[in-house]
């Protein structure tokens, strides 16, 4: 998620076009993460306007076992998996960072209008989904690199941190705008799609009329040595893969809330306000304690959130306390994990080659998200919802404890 701009201590640094200007106590974020915090409200306003009703719509309209949609749901991540190679590569091949993530942008706009084609047709909505996702592994790795190309490796935790809460606003507002568009037309979730749509085509427009790709050689030098050969980068994809494993979708964390909770279905699109609104207000604050006191620790931290989560969910407390922290602790986990993840990883890539590394960094995330999907799925289907939990909270414990090991050892030694 972008930076917004504002006064966030410290030394900041603002990129231009071929050159990095730094500011010493002007609270100022980089111009380029700005436009590309601007970029990521306007897609995700677009994105989670379907993600907000699509679980429902899959499960009470179309009709999906908790099974099916699981492997659907899936796809929101295991698409994406050779895709984000891809991208990463094509990104780092010339040095094409903002023609592959714009393609990327336009791609998942054009997969909107798919959704209303699709009709109740599992297999269209199946691969409209696929075609979103392969949007988002295009864009995800060149993005994140422009990102890291805009700061200093000792500031990356905040810059990300700032990108997260901008990105943290537009999943606010798109299941806002869902929530209103069904209020006004009960059922008509094409009318979601297609202001989705509408939406997502004026992000394509602002990302590039806005954003900048850097040509020149880093500013910075740095060594030129292949990500492939380094421990440590290898370390952390198995750690992104083994934590992505354990970790239950937003989408079946909404479910089982609604369900546990009974909600009314008009109702289910607010679910996400509340952990784009706790991830809103403590990504940067997360993103700052992780450049001073470690990103490992807040990493992993952030998981134990989760865990929580799980907990919550499957356990005797219910009504508004039960709503209130599961959304809160969910909040809580993106804020000290999606960009400080990033930020761990950054550092250890040259820039040349950095797009490439953080693709392999989120294949390896999203791979174990799709198992994770498929498997939370399976579980609630043959067995129970509460089955699903505590063996989703059984792995996470040991998924921390052998990151921790893994990460302390080969990542911060």
């Amino acid at each position: 998620m972008a930076r917004y701009p504002g006064r966030f201590g410290g030394h900041v640094y603002i990129a231009e076009v071929g050159r990095e200007a730094s500011v010493r106590r002007g609270g100022r974020v980089a111009g380029n993460v700005l436009a590309l915090g601007t970029v990521s409200l306007i897609t995700d306003v677009s994105a989670e306007m379907v993600t907000a009703v699509l679980p429902l719509y899959l499960v009470l309209a179309v009709g999906l076992s908790p099974l099916q949609f699981g492997v659907l749901d899936g796809l929101y991540f295991g698409v994406t998996a050779l895709v984000r190679l891809g991208g990463g590569w094509l990104a780092d091949r010339g040095r094409r960072r903002k023609l592959v993530a714009g393609i990327g942008y336009a791609l998942s706009a054009l997969a909107k209008p798919a959704l209303l084609l699709a009709g109740g047709s599992a297999a269209g909505l199946g691969a409209a989904v696929a075609a979103d996702r392969v949007g988002k592994g295009l864009r995800s790795a060149p993005r994140d690199a422009l990102i890291a190309a805009s700061g200093r490796p000792e500031s990356l935790g905040r810059a990300f941190g700032v990108h997260r809460a901008m990105d943290a606003v537009g999943a606010f507002c798109g299941p806002l705008v869902a929530f209103a568009v069904l209020w006004a037309a009960p059922g008509a979730y094409d009318a979601v799609f297609v202001v989705s749509g509408c939406v997502a085509v004026f992000g394509v427009l602002v990302f590039a009329a806005a954003v900048r790709d850097r040509r020149e050689e880093a500013v910075r030098p740095r060594a030129r040595a292949s990500w492939r050969s380094d421990r440590r980068v290898w370390a952390a994809c198995a750690c992104a893969a083994l934590l992505g494993l354990v970790t239950i979708s937003d989408a079946f964390v909404y479910l089982m809330l609604q369900e546990r909770l009974g909600l009314a279905a008009h109702w289910f699109p607010l679910l996400p306000l509340g952990t784009a609104g706790a991830f809103l207000l403590l990504a940067v604050p997360f993103g700052r304690l992780a450049d001073r006191r470690g990103r490992v620790g807040v990493f992993l931290g952030g998981h134990l959130a989760l865990l929580a989560v799980y907990a919550l969910l499957a356990g005797p407390v219910s009504g508004t306390a039960l709503l209130v922290a599961v959304l809160a602790l969910h909040g809580v986990f993106y804020a000290a994990t999606d960009g400080v993840l990033m930020a761990l990883a950054g550092p250890l890539l040259a820039e040349e080659s950095r797009a490439g590394g953080l693709a392999v960094l989120q294949t390896a995330q999203a791979l174990g998200r799709f198992a994770s999907s498929v498997l939370v799925g399976l579980l609630w289907t043959v067995w129970s919802r509460e089955a699903a939990l505590w063996a989703a909270a059984g792995g996470l414990v040991v998924a921390v404890a052998v990151s921790a090991a893994l990460l302390t050892r080969r990542v911060t030694a």
